[in-house]
């Protein structure tokens, strides 16, 4: 897919919010088919002055990572790994399918 035709794709909420968080960090696989952040921990808000109510960790599907993928959105950072097993890094088409369609 070119990069005109990946800023032409329309997305799910749910791909959207891959996207976002591929733009926050490079995508590493994990358990039960989920992507996240490398080092991704359990966060408070500054507010929460007793710990009392943690932060959920961002994680993103396999399918939507796929589909990110086949949109030219993604990609593999490391091309001589399995796409499963292989970080993922936003695009350039990527960066701008969200600056144009924030």
């Amino acid at each position: 897919m070119s990069n005109t035709a990946s800023l032409t794709v329309e997305l799910t909420p749910t791909q959207v919010r891959g996207l976002k968080l591929a733009k926050d960090g490079d995508l590493f696989p994990q358990e039960g088919n989920r992507w996240t952040h490398l080092n991704a921990q359990v966060t408070y808000a500054p507010s929460d002055r007793f710990k009392e109510r943690p932060r959920a960790i961002k994680t993103s599907t396999t399918a939507t990572v796929n589909q990110l993928r086949e949109y030219g959105l993604l990609r593999e950072l490391d091309p001589e790994v399995a796409a499963t097993e292989s970080a993922h890094g936003i695009t350039m088409a990527g960066k701008m399918w969200l600056l144009k369609h924030k």
